[in-house]
């Protein structure tokens, strides 16, 4: 049986094994330190440290991290979206820089400016929402493109609840101050000149030329001049096409609808279309078809609006569209790829719908 002296030996001899142990290791470590500053050249030490931070950082390491891109492929993400309007509401004391600006179309006045950083607690979990961006040349001009994303940090343990619990949270919080504002949006192309049509830089783009302004036009269907069994007839046929969602699905057709409207100018167009979006509470986007090259490229703009929206194409009778007849001549056949690629097609042009 230990006595209570022979235990205190023990642990002083313990404590002292441990010291020792410890004091070689410092001592070995700031050799090796001084040895490796006499030895290994600036340039290579440092990139020699970094690795081992970056081999060792995940075992010691109790943070994770998620990154929010603005783009998914050639569409939106609609969690940036939902962050970006999110955190608008969390912005508080601690924020120490705010990008400010103000449209006469735009009420909010500020946002997240690059390196920002902001808090959040949901179900006692603590996270940070951090905003970034970054600029790279692509394409055969160098084209500078900025990607913007948003980092979202908390720790490892809450890693489920976060995915499971407060991304879905975000995203529904988001829907909500959407519906609250109740804003319809004009979105509009941004187009860069080029003199040529670059794959990459498409990609790399995404949706970042779409630039946006409230829609603020007064048209109703209240104050529209228009005959009243055809303005019932227009508010009836768009009631049900709402309705029919899930119909359009069930059938597998895409659930969309087009409306064809002509007449010179001055006589509505425009303000059937504003009262439509005002009706219906439906984005609407502003697509000019002579800036569109080829099928595959009005494929990517078609696919990079969103839901519950009206698409606008005007002056379809000004714009030139190849009739892509099958029963081309010879000269046409002898056409290069490219040639014949770099072109919008009128069956291209109808069948978008099914996209």
């Amino acid at each position: 049986m230990f006595s209570l002296n022979d235990l205190k030996g023990q642990m002083s001899t313990t404590a002292s094994t441990l010291f020792s142990a410890y004091a070689s290791f410092a001592t070995c470590m700031m050799l090796l330190r001084s040895m490796a500053k006499e030895l290994i050249p600036e340039p290579f030490r440092t990139y020699l440290f970094s690795a081992i931070n970056y081999l060792l950082t995940p075992f010691f390491s109790t943070k994770f991290t998620l990154i929010v891109d603005e783009h998914s492929g050639m569409i939106r993400n609609q969690v940036y979206d939902a962050a970006d309007l999110y955190l608008r509401t969390k912005i508080g004391p601690s924020t120490e820089r705010l990008r400010v600006s103000k449209t006469p179309r735009k009420k909010d006045i500020s946002a997240m400016t690059k390196d920002e950083e902001v808090a959040d607690t949901f179900d006692n979990v603590k996270l940070r929402w951090r905003f970034l961006s970054e600029s790279k040349k692509v394409g055969k001009n160098n084209k500078n493109v900025e990607k913007r994303f948003f980092e979202l940090t908390f720790s490892k343990k809450h890693k489920d609840k976060v995915l499971n619990s407060y991304l879905p949270f975000v995203l529904a919080r988001a829907k909500a101050i959407k519906d609250e504002q109740k804003v319809v949006k004009l979105y509009t192309r941004h187009l860069w000149p080029s003199s040529s049509h670059d794959e990459e830089e498409e990609e790399e783009e995404g949706n970042s030329y779409w630039g946006s302004v409230n829609l603020e036009h007064p048209s109703t269907f209240e104050t529209m001049a228009m005959e009243p069994e055809l303005k019932r007839a227009i508010v009836e046929d768009m009631d049900r096409f709402v309705r029919r969602r899930e119909f359009y699905k069930k059938v597998g057709k895409a659930w969309k609808r087009g409306y064809l409207l002509y007449g010179p100018p001055g006589t509505g167009k425009s303000s059937l279309i504003a009262a439509m979006a005002n009706y219906l509470k439906f984005n609407v986007y502003d697509l000019e078809l002579a800036s569109i090259y080829s099928d595959s490229h009005l494929r990517r703009v078609l696919l990079s609006t969103t839901n519950r929206s009206i698409l606008v194409i005007e002056d379809i009778d000004c714009c030139r569209v190849d009739a892509g007849n099958r029963a081309a001549d010879s000269k046409s056949k002898s056409k290069s790829k490219s040639d014949s690629e770099d072109r919008v097609t009128l069956p291209g042009f109808l069948n978008f719908k099914l996209w």
